[in-house]
């Protein structure tokens, strides 16, 4: 017999212990060999005061496992730590979150018939989900956006790798680079210079605006998505609500060296203990773990278990009583459903069946240009002046003519100042709403470059007068092109 695999299993909060103990058991009952290392993480650590809710002893784990399944982890709203499932992501370097979607015999929807099949491919690591924030002044918060070309390839590039690998015709890369277009245009960008490596697959880009119209206007038009974090983060949610909802809506995080499998939905902690949670979208995370360690056939046959028990109605599950009209007291259990899919082992659904796949794990997308350092001695850079942020309870009109004053006699000028991103100084006859923070732009009187002992020196005389100022970015043209955005207005 084949040696067993090694998982880490993190059981989870709310609902998960049961989700993730139903996959078990189908696993166990399929005859694949797993020795599962159990850990934890999530809301039993945060409350031990461990603030990233993922302990040493679950890294440690992981590290030598290199393969998760996870159940949900219960986030605090609004306060409290920063989110223990999106730590797990970003300590491993998971970059890839691959959600498919796809039209489920027995699952009654909108668009039954209508062929929906996608796989959304999001951005994990990145983006606003950096979690970099600050508060500006007592009213006004920051979220740093970061995209980064490296992390953009290597996300894109998974998504034609799996296109290529599952036989599927078009990627869509899907951005709000209109509005954003050095974050989201950097996206854009790296999508469009690989689409030309993958010259059997259709790639299109749409606003990603466009694109939530479209999932609900005409969902089958799509094949993979590929998006940025949090843009994935909505519009997989919303794709999974038009094949039977959060219940059926499994997950995988891909990276170089570790996978984590989980299912979208959260922990569901009114629910926990009752035996009454629908634990196929976990089954079928299960599912796309078992593809990655390379039992295809056991994936298969439990894949073919699952949709068979939901065609035939054999087992249903409460959420789906309820899209049914069924009767919500007399739906299956959780361990019911699971001893359903059991006994369907070996069992076929006569319509709507697996995807086939060619055999192996999912493709890894290392990187393919150079990100060294002397390639990035090469690229023609130069620093030309600042933005200065700035907490004030004076207005534009007022403290424009002061920062012109304090400018004098150095290499710098007052361009402009705005207020959220639109331009109100020099007047513009508009009065756009004051939420007292500036933002005063200077630049070099010729363009030229600035050195960082005149910049401090600037800084220094404009704190010395404005002492509300809290925050600076360094104004950069790179390769003869501006590495920030003008304001609205401007």
């Amino acid at each position: 017999m084949s040696q067993a695999h090694q998982v880490t299993v993190i059981p989870g909060d709310g609902v998960g212990p049961e989700v993730v103990r139903s996959a078990v058991r189908i696993i166990e009952a399929e005859g694949v060999r797993i020795d599962w290392e159990e850990a934890e993480a999530g809301l039993e650590v945060f409350k031990r005061g461990d603030t990233s809710g993922v302990p040493a002893a679950t890294r440690e784990s992981i590290e030598r496992t290199r393969v998760v399944l996870k159940g949900p982890l219960e986030t605090p709203v609004g306060f409290g730590e920063k989110s223990a499932n999106v730590t797990l992501r970003k300590l491993f370097e998971t970059y890839a979150n691959v959600r498919p979607a796809r039209e489920l015999a027995g699952v009654p929807t909108r668009y039954a018939g209508e062929g929906v099949d996608m796989i959304i491919v999001r951005e994990n690591v990145e983006d606003l989900y950096a979690g970099i924030e600050h508060m500006q002044t007592p009213d006004v918060g920051q979220c740093l956006k970061i995209i980064s070309r490296k992390g953009s390839e290597k996300v894109i590039r998974y998504a034609f790798e799996l296109a290529r690998r599952e036989g599927r015709q078009k990627v869509t890369c899907a951005t709000k680079a209109n509005i954003m277009k050095l974050t989201e245009g950097l996206f854009k960008g790296v999508f469009e210079e690989l689409a030309p490596e993958y010259p059997e697959i259709v790639a299109e880009h749409l606003i990603i605006d466009n694109v939530a119209h479209q999932l609900a206007k005409a969902p089958a038009q799509f094949d993979v998505i590929v998006t940025t974090n949090l843009n994935g983060d909505i519009i997989s949610d919303l794709a999974s609500g038009l094949v039977g909802g959060l219940g059926f809506a499994s997950s995988g995080n891909y990276g170089d060296g570790v996978a984590i499998f989980e299912a979208v939905h959260g922990s569901a902690p009114k629910y926990a203990g009752k035996d009454v949670i629908n634990p196929t979208a976990l089954i079928l995370s299960s599912v796309m773990m078992l593809r990655h360690l390379g039992e295809v056939k056991a994936a298969d046959r439990i894949e073919d278990a699952v949709l068979a028990t939901l065609e035939s109605g054999a087992a249903v599950t409460q959420d789906l009583a309820r899209q049914t009209g069924g009767d919500v007291e007399q739906a299956a259990s959780t361990s019911g459903f699971t001893d359903a899919v059991i006994a369907a082992l070996g069992h076929r659904p006569s319509r709507g069946g697996r995807r086939e796949r060619p055999t192996g794990s999912p493709p890894t997308a290392l990187p393919g240009w150079d990100y060294s350092p002397a390639h990035y001695a090469g690229i023609d850079r130069r620093t030309i002046g600042l933005d200065i942020f700035i907490a004030t309870e004076i207005g534009s009109d007022v403290l424009g003519p002061d920062l012109e004053r304090i400018a004098g006699g150095t290499p710098f000028e007052l361009e402009m100042i705005s207020s959220r991103g639109t331009k109100v100084y020099p007047p513009t006859g508009l009065s756009p709403d004051d939420v007292g923070l500036l933002r005063a732009r200077f630049v070099t009187r010729d363009r030229g470059v600035a050195v960082d002992a005149e910049l401090l020196e600037l800084q220094a005389r404009v704190a010395a007068q404005h002492p509300g100022w809290t925050h600076i970015e360094k104004l950069h043209i790179f390769a003869g092109h501006d590495g920030f955005t003008k304001a609205q207005g401007q």
